[in-house]
């Protein structure tokens, strides 16, 4: 009795060995680009313009009330600006991509050999034998024809279908952040120092920006800060100088 129940002791330790490891499953960076497309082109586009407009009106000489006004301003019409922008856009593209799926479902209905054949080719021309492209293609046909046609011909993924209200959502939420550091910092300097302080605090959190979006989407931050820290310090020099020349003219 003892000794069986050592047996299968024995075994259970050994079926425990011999087990292989859990399934590790990888977190890919084109999961996050649905959403972090929106988000960094919010915040970027939150702090650049909002920086350089302040940075403009305190180049002409405005009070600080002034700069301080239009800044809060930029906030609220940048983000409703980047909410309906992106909304209407992506709804575009979602209304494209249903456009498209419509049509594969009815020649799926109407040409199935068709649409079979032209399956099988896409995986003979990915470097999968006839024989096994058939193969692979009468399986697919047979459990989501729509969903291999949506992925293999026409490249509409879960990954990458559009997202209209998750765009909006997300851009005027990032542009809100994004505008609220310069408004900031202008709201905390006096008018003569607003450009610099302005510029300084925008130009780190476009560094911090770059940094951010770089690590989430798996680039290089050092690239990723200089890119967007260069057209930062490019929009703020250019208003800036407009900015001196009209109030200089008035």
């Amino acid at each position: 009795m003892i000794a069986g129940h050592q047996a299968q002791s024995l075994k259970g330790e050994r079926a425990q060995a011999v087990a292989p490891p859990r399934p590790h499953h990888a977190v890919h960076y084109v999961n996050r680009v649905g959403w972090l497309r929106a988000a960094v082109l919010g915040a970027n586009d939150g702090i650049v313009s909002t920086a350089s407009l302040l940075t403009g009106i305190a180049a002409s000489g405005a009070s600080r009330d002034a700069i301080l006004l239009s800044g809060i301003a930029a906030l609220f019409a940048g983000a409703m600006s980047m909410a309906a922008g992106e909304y209407v856009s992506v709804s575009a593209q979602s209304d494209t991509e249903r456009a498209d799926l419509a049509k594969e479902r009815r020649a799926i209905v109407q040409q199935p050999e068709e649409e079979w054949a032209e399956l099988r080719d896409i995986y003979v021309e990915r470097g999968l034998s006839l024989d096994l492209a058939a193969r692979v293609a009468d399986q697919l046909m047979a459990a989501d024809p729509l969903g291999a046609h949506a992925r293999d011909e026409l490249g509409i993924s879960e990954v990458t279908a559009a997202r209209p209200v998750q765009a909006a959502l997300t851009s005027a939420a990032t542009f809100s952040a994004g505008a609220a550091a310069p408004v900031l910092a202008a709201a905390f300097s006096p008018a003569s120092q607003a450009i610099a302080i302005v510029a300084v605090t925008s130009l780190l959190c476009l560094g911090l920006l770059g940094y951010i979006g770089a690590r989430l989407g798996g680039g290089k931050p050092l690239r990723s800060m200089a890119r967007v820290m260069f057209w930062g310090v490019l929009a703020m020099i250019v208003t800036a100088g407009v900015g001196r020349l009209f109030g200089a003219a008035l």
